[in-house]
């Protein structure tokens, strides 16, 4: 809004210095007075006072065009940190939640390791003890075997059949 009205009155001002410029001469007089003199003189001073003027505004404009500039790119550049910080943030947020499940699996797999193995044990430990009940009771009866045969006679045991 300001640099539209800057231009506005920059215009104005070099439209005013065009039109003092084409007054009309006296060119066609030979001598021109100490008034007419100091008519242009002045008018010269006041195109050298617009002409300052008119550079004044064109750097005053190049300035405000410059701070806008510089302020939009920081704004931009604002923007962008937001938003990599953002993405960086979800990223990060993502890796937990995938280191997370993998302990999860993890975790999920030694249990069900070391519940097969508590059951291999299990087993062992049962045909451990079937093996050693098998073995007792085969020593069981080799010591009844043997301990029958020395305390019986050599004639057979009479049955008690009718």
């Amino acid at each position: 809004m300001v640099a539209v009205c800057l231009l506005a009155a920059i215009g104005a001002g070099a439209l005013a210095g065009c039109a003092a410029s084409k007054s009309p001469s006296s060119n066609n007089r030979p001598a021109e007075s100490g008034e007419e003199a100091g008519e242009r003189s002045e008018e010269a001073a006041s195109k050298r006072e617009e002409a300052a003027e008119l550079a004044k505004n064109r750097e005053l404009l190049a300035e405000i065009e410059a701070k806008k500039q510089e302020e939009a790119a920081e704004e931009n550049a604002t923007k962008q940190e937001h938003a990599a910080a953002a993405k960086a943030k979800k990223r990060e947020a993502e890796a937990k939640k995938r280191e997370t499940e993998a302990e999860k699996r993890v975790a999920a797999a030694e249990a069900k390791a070391k519940k097969s193995e508590e059951a291999l044990r299990a087993e062992a430990k049962k045909r451990k003890a079937a093996a050693r009940a098998q073995a007792k009771q085969r020593e069981e009866a080799a010591r009844k075997q043997s301990a029958g045969e020395t305390t019986t006679p050599a004639a057979p045991a009479p049955s008690a059949q009718p």
